[in-house]
């Protein structure tokens, strides 16, 4: 990413919309400003998000962007892949994360089956997305097999997130979780990252990419690379939230940094509330009322 050398250069991504003062509170983060951050070498920050509760944390904290993802298969509905996830599914979480958050940009993933058959079905789901949940922009997986469908849903005025190397939607054709643009797949994975720019994608993200090839692919795109395991030489990084916080249960991916044990903490209290109540201590006098 490129270094701005100006002493009053943008720090963040919230520092690049200069129209809105900065006493008028939170600045809501545009796909501008994703290309703004990338020419001024500003990292973009993005976690996944399922409910208002973590969109306000995460949007007050100051995270750039919230993706909706279809990983809430693993991670809300018990599904063993994403795959089964639907848009109905994903249409309340997403409307539950716009609803809460003020300043971040929130995309909507579109599940597997939502966009695969044509340009049609898959501006009938980006609009699904845009007027019944609120969204701010949509992600879709595939390079440049989803140009035509990119391009549709842009030309139509949807924001689109493109996203390609590993695609979690396609484990079974990839042969499972594997790391993509190894050797001379690299070229197709350039091929596919310049495909979703040229349809209209304002960002991509590129998962399980090495890093040699993700920081390659970065330097010879106009609009931001968001890594996903791609190494730390791209325009920003998104991670799962349950992931990073440790909520998940069993191993994590090798790219994931835990900044928290979120769910020892939540057993720990469980563990107390249980006692508390069976032997009497909770509630107390100064939890009950008059």
């Amino acid at each position: 990413m490129p270094e701005s050398t100006a002493s009053d250069a943008p720090r963040s991504v919230n520092d690049l919309n200069p129209f809105v003062p900065a006493p008028s509170g939170p600045k809501r983060v545009r796909t501008r400003h994703f290309s703004n951050a990338k020419q001024h070498g500003i990292p973009i920050t993005g976690l996944t998000s399922y409910d208002m509760l973590t969109a306000q944390i995460f949007d007050q904290a100051g995270i750039d962007f919230l993706l909706v993802g279809d990983s809430a298969g693993n991670n809300v509905f018990g599904y063993e892949t994403t795959l089964p996830v639907t848009v109905d599914e994903l249409i309340p979480l997403t409307r539950a994360v716009a609803r809460a958050v003020t300043r971040a940009l929130v995309v909507a993933d579109m599940p597997f089956g939502s966009y695969e058959t044509g340009q049609t079905e898959a501006l009938h789901t980006a609009v699904r997305f845009m007027k019944e949940a609120q969204a701010h922009a949509v992600k879709l997986e595939g390079g440049v097999r989803s140009h035509k469908q990119i391009k549709r849903i842009v030309t139509s005025g949807i924001p689109v997130m493109a996203h390609i190397g590993f695609t979690p939607q396609s484990e079974h054709g990839l042969g499972g979780h594997i790391i993509q643009g190894r050797g001379d797949a690299a070229a197709q994975l350039l091929e596919d990252a310049l495909a979703v720019q040229d349809a209209g994608a304002f960002a991509v993200v590129l998962e399980m990419v090495p890093a040699t090839v993700a920081a390659e692919v970065t330097s010879k795109l106009e609009i931001p690379t968001i890594g996903v395991g791609a190494g730390p030489d791209v325009d920003g990084q998104l991670l799962v939230w349950t992931d990073f916080a440790g909520m998940t249960e069993g191993r994590v991916p090798r790219f994931v940094r835990q900044y928290a044990n979120v769910r020892s903490v939540l057993t720990d209290a469980v563990h107390q509330f249980k006692s508390d109540v069976e032997s009497g201590v909770y509630p107390g006098p100064e939890h009950s009322y008059e």
